[in-house]
């Protein structure tokens, strides 16, 4: 290690060892080390992952020839030279190019099936099994694996619609008439994609049934994962039946998975009070249940005292709690956050079964290596994002307070034990809150103001009170003796309810945000990464990274106006102030809702005040910005001679759009831009950014509905 000298101070040693003391841990100018590279692989093959989910089309295999190139020539001079920046390069290049095959090796594995039938919306009768049920106002969202769908000769794996669900449940085989289509485009540029996430969970159509359900007799055996499915379905029926209804739809959320049943009352107060992570299984829950077994176990053989001196109890108690891990993974319905968190806790416990450090940045790493191997696309989802910068970030601090703490830090009498956990588990809701925060307002444009308070508040009941007698009830419900481990988890889930009703009542619970562009967030995870894992200079780089990426967010401009795809404007209008309005409340409403979300307003936009006659609507916006609103192609005449932008409802020929001095979208360009966003500076479009500019030549964009 080469570290800063200060020769200035060369006469006062006791203060050139203070100062070295004090800045020569963090701006070290240390050189790679070979035995910290296994931490950087992951990151490597996220940007991978994340350079294919960017690129502006479907990209062949010529990234892939030029990684490879460059890897080998990597290879070659660290075969010359045997130095460990070298290995650092020929490493870390492998990995970006690993992982930009596998995410495009993993999207064109799941080959879309032919469905030109449906380019538009049809319908067609489907045959299948219930897979999954979600509820929806009263209605229910049904994921069917389809056996047949109409005359089609090669069916899509799945279809997914809105229907009654009238007494079926997952594992049904059923029959039904529905209007399908292919799944739709994002609202806006970097928003969410349904068509993409559709895409990889093989979900061909979606649509809403035109029938009721019908039993159907399929000669095909069900798939045996729906035996599961019902299973869970059941369960979560009986838990439910149990306990009050409301409280029992949480505890269903948490020891099935099933969170259709939850009251969008109460989610949304969990959300809005920081407390929505608890309805998502994830690393906190699936560490809950592994590590509350693993310390029962590990109690029960330390009080059998022959067999404890005789041997290590903790390799019983670990497999043991990856035995519960297992049946919980299973339980839960191994949804994409619970597999995340199960690898993660597999991997710590196979640490101790190793005589390994199991709570490591090295177990870290290999679980996110594990996790981007079999699903490289969840690299750009936030619950990846958060999980492993919450994960990380404790692990840091974790390390650094070891450094820092003196020997025999701990309290060792009962009241001190109960202080240094709950002084605990108020610094990990601290760490992880704020590992987590700048990820969640830029992917979900609001911040729960007084999430911290609720989770300092929440956390021990959520910790020490729910997930235990969850736990015990899921053990004993095979012998019927659920009922008082239920009625305990009940009063438990009322208490963070009552908390989570506080908390999102209070003025100025959710602060809004701008939706953030992708390569901020790039930018801002690259650095958290340098600052967590790096050394010396790397966490100076690092922290500067992410202080760039918080400067940037802070200061970009939201777009001033939006039209959908639909031809419906949501913009600010003259003499309206500063509230957004639009111009047909009766269409769009999800749309507008999107977009104001993503400017970070709140507020329901009203209907614009423009001036309207039999042949359409003309408004000027706040910026200046003349708009036409029509169908006529009288009115085109006119609005093309004094207008600034025009949305036609129709279609307009090519020779007109040039003769008109305005910028004309009719149907034709709307459908092939789909929602388009607008920057607006005196009275002119200075930026247009379309839903559908970087996605129509991708695997997922194509037909998919606008």
């Amino acid at each position: 290690m080469k570290s800063l000298k200060f020769p200035l101070l060369g006469e006062f040693p006791a203060l050139r060892r203070a100062v070295a003391a004090g800045l020569g841990g963090p701006l070290a100018l240390t050189s790679p080390d070979p035995y910290r590279l296994i931490l950087w692989a992951p990151v490597a093959l996220a940007i991978g992952a994340a350079a294919y989910f960017s690129w502006p089309s479907e990209p062949g295999l010529a990234p892939v020839h030029a990684g490879l190139g460059l890897s080998l020539s990597a290879a070659a001079l660290w075969g010359a030279r045997r130095d460990a920046v070298t290995l650092y390069a020929m490493v870390l290049m492998l990995g970006l190019t690993a992982g930009f095959a596998l995410a495009r090796e993993r999207a064109h594995a799941l080959g879309a099936p032919n469905l030109e039938a449906f380019q538009s919306e049809r319908s067609a009768q489907i045959t299948g099994w219930i897979e999954r049920v979600e509820r929806m106002e009263g209605r229910a969202r049904l994921v069917i694996r389809v056996h047949t769908l109409g005359h089609a000769d090669t069916p899509p794996y799945r279809v997914r619609i809105r229907a009654g669900l009238d007494g079926f449940e997952p594992g049904d085989a059923i029959q039904v008439r529905a209007r399908l289509a292919r799944p739709s485009a994002p609202v806006a540029a970097g928003g969410y994609d349904p068509a993409r996430a559709a895409w990889f969970d093989q979900i061909g159509l979606t649509g809403y049934a035109i029938s009721d359900l019908e039993r159907a007799v399929i000669g095909a055996s069900a798939p045996p994962g729906l035996i599961l499915a019902r299973f869970r379905w059941r369960l979560s029926e009986h838990l439910q039946s149990r306990t009050d209804p409301r409280t029992g739809a949480v505890a269903a959320a948490l020891l099935t998975g099933e969170r259709a049943r939850v009251s969008r009352e109460d989610a949304e107060a969990l959300r809005l009070s920081g407390l929505g992570h608890i309805l998502a299984i994830s690393g906190l829950h699936m560490a809950l249940f592994a590590g509350g077994a693993y310390w029962l176990i590990r109690l029960g053989f330390a009080m059998w005292e022959p067999w404890a001196r005789a041997h290590d109890p903790r390799k019983p108690a670990a497999l043991g709690a990856l035995i519960a891990a297992s049946l919980y993974l299973v339980i839960s319905g191994a949804a994409v956050s619970t597999q995340r968190a199960y690898i993660m806790a597999f991997v710590v416990l196979m640490g101790v079964l190793f005589d390994r450090q199991a709570f490591s940045m090295r177990s870290l790493a290999l679980a996110a290596i594990l996790i981007l191997l079999i699903a490289p696309e969840s690299v750009i989802e936030p619950g990846f994002q958060m999980s492993f910068s919450a994960v990380a970030a404790l692990i840091a601090s974790f390390d650094a307070y070891k450094r820092w703490r003196p020997e025999g830090g701990f309290s060792t009498s009962l009241i001190g034990k109960v202080k240094d956990a709950l002084a605990g588990l108020s610094a990990t809701s601290l760490i992880a809150g704020a590992a987590t925060g700048a990820f969640a307002v830029f992917h979900f444009q609001r911040m729960a103001a007084y999430g911290l308070i609720a989770n300092l508040l929440a956390m021990p009941v959520f910790t020490f009170w729910v997930m235990p007698a969850g736990g015990a009830a899921l053990v004993f419900s095979p012998l019927g003796l659920e009922r008082p481990f239920l009625w305990l988890m009940d009063q438990g889930l009322r208490r963070v309810l009552d908390i989570a009703y506080w908390a999102s009542s209070l003025d100025g619970a959710v602060v809004g945000a701008n939706a953030a562009d992708p390569a901020l967030v790039a930018l801002y995870g690259l650095g958290f990464a340098c600052l967590v894992i790096g050394l010396g200079w790397m966490r100076v780089t690092g922290g500067a990274l992410i202080a760039i990426a918080i400067g940037l967010f802070m200061v970009q401009t939201p777009p001033q106006m939006m039209i959908t795809d639909g031809g419906v404007v949501l913009a600010r209008f003259e003499g309206g102030g500063e509230e957004f309005a639009v111009s047909d409340r009766r269409r769009g409403r999800f749309d507008a809702r999107v977009f104001l979300q993503r400017a970070g307003v709140s507020s329901t936009p009203e209907r614009a005040a423009l001036r309207c006659d039999t042949l359409g609507c003309t408004g000027r916006t706040a910026e200046g910005l003349l708009l036409a609103v029509t169908g006529s192609a009288e009115s085109l005449e006119s609005d093309c001679a004094y207008a600034d932008l025009i949305v036609f409802d129709g279609e307009v020929s090519a020779w007109r759009k040039r003769r008109c001095r305005a910028l004309v979208l009719d149907d034709a360009a709307r459908a092939e831009l789909g929602g388009m966003e607008f920057w607006v500076q005196d009275g002119q479009v200075v930026r247009m950014r379309s839903a559908q500019a970087m996605r129509r030549e991708r695997l997922w964009g194509r037909g998919s509905e606008t």
